[in-house]
């Protein structure tokens, strides 16, 4: 029964998400309501996890199947959010989660956490899956973090530093928060402190508790689902082509790294470039990617200072300087930062990841996915995959 208490309430909404499993959820729901889908957790950081973790991690997404849309999340939803459509917020104030599309074992100290489903269902379990582990890894590890006041100064000095570069943030940290204690602090420093250059955060909960805008558009595992469904060379012409069909010029945001940037921008033609306000990125060197995407809107007679660049690679204050004064001038850029605004209590961020392994498409074959980002050491996929992706798509093995 302890156990039990202990475990409640880590997620405490529905809406404790990232805003972006929402859209993706919603054009899942109209594009590919019979897909499925399934997902692996990746510990890049080799972290040990202590004897019956498995346990308390079980407990608490059991305790998510309680989950609920409310009438005030809803109604948020729908003011906020006018282009998720009114069938898709009944549809969500519906929906539950399925707590036995996840298998949790633990051996000694290595975790594993598997899920599968159907694709508009499952969609939903990443992000909050990773809080917990990391919520549960410090708790069940004894790991002091800092005061609540300390951890409000800290988000309070460096907003004000990034004030001083003229620049606009969004929080982008729910998957590797410390906590979710820590996460609302964070949240309600940066709206205290950041005026009009905290521009919101990508939780759709703490958006809604401290009245700013959720942020977001889409993941990889959109541009993933397409290969599997219409094969490597068309999964980013076609991906963008369906989100631009469900969403109609807004969340105009493309993400360029699923199959590298490089690819990504041989697709990227002056139809796309036009329609979507800006890029993402989210691996590789920042400035290279700088210069391709100024060189790219050029090339295409489009002035780069009318598209934003969103930085969102594990950034910090000096990573952030940096591009300022590279970049100012050239592009439009607002800056995605997270673990460095929700995971800095004076203990070791986590490295962890929970990536689509396999999908499904209607009427086909369980299929393996890749993502081959802009940094080797991030790809996903199993070798043979990585590298048959690699030969269609003609990047050097």
């Amino acid at each position: 029964m302890k156990m039990t208490e202990q475990a409640l309430n880590i997620i405490p909404s529905i809406l404790d998400n990232d805003f972006y499993k929402f859209t993706m959820q919603h054009a899942v729901i109209k594009l590919f309501p019979y897909a499925k889908a399934r997902y692996k957790f990746i510990n890049r950081g080799n972290h040990q996890f202590p004897p019956g973790f498995d346990a308390k991690l079980r407990l608490a997404i059991d305790d998510m199947a309680k989950l609920k849309l409310t009438k005030d999340e809803k109604q948020f939803l729908a003011q906020t959010c006018p282009y998720l459509d009114p069938t898709y917020l009944d549809f969500l104030q519906g929906y539950r989660f399925d707590p036995s599309e996840v298998v949790i074992e633990q051996n000694g100290s290595d975790l594993s956490v598997k899920i599968e489903g159907l694709w508009y269902r499952s969609i939903l379990w990443e992000v909050p899956i990773m809080a917990l582990i990391c919520e549960l890894y410090y708790k069940e590890n004894h790991m002091e973090r800092e005061t609540d006041p300390l951890v409000f100064e800290t988000v309070a000095e460096k907003i004000s530093k990034y004030k001083e570069l003229g620049i606009t943030v969004a929080e982008f940290g729910t998957r590797r928060r410390h906590s979710y204690e820590v996460h609302d602090l964070v949240v309600r420093a940066l709206k205290q402190h950041g005026g009009s250059n905290f521009i919101g955060t990508s939780n759709v909960h703490l958006a809604m508790k401290h009245q700013t805008k959720p942020i977001g558009t889409h993941a990889h595992e959109w541009f993933m689902f397409h290969a599997a469904k219409y094969g490597y060379k068309m999964a980013n012409r076609i991906g963008l082509e369906h989100w631009v069909d469900v969403y109609r010029g807004d969340l105009g945001i493309a993400l360029t790294d699923t199959y590298t940037t490089d690819v990504f921008f041989q697709q990227f033609d002056k139809k796309f470039a036009k329609l979507f306000d800006g890029v993402r990125h989210d691996s590789g060197d920042t400035l290279e990617f700088a210069d391709k995407t100024i060189n790219h809107y050029k090339s295409l007679g489009i002035d780069p200072n009318t598209k934003t660049i969103i930085f969102s690679d594990g950034l910090n204050y000096d990573k952030v300087e940096r591009i300022v004064n590279y970049c100012k001038g050239k592009v439009g850029m607002s800056f995605g930062i997270g673990t460095d605004f929700t995971n800095d209590v004076g203990l070791p961020a986590m490295n962890i990841v929970l990536k689509m392994t396999e999908a499904l498409p209607e009427n086909q074959n369980w299929t393996g996915v890749v993502k081959l980002s802009d940094e080797p050491k991030k790809h996903t996929g199993t070798p043979d995959d990585i590298e048959l992706s690699k030969r269609l798509l003609q990047i050097p093995l």
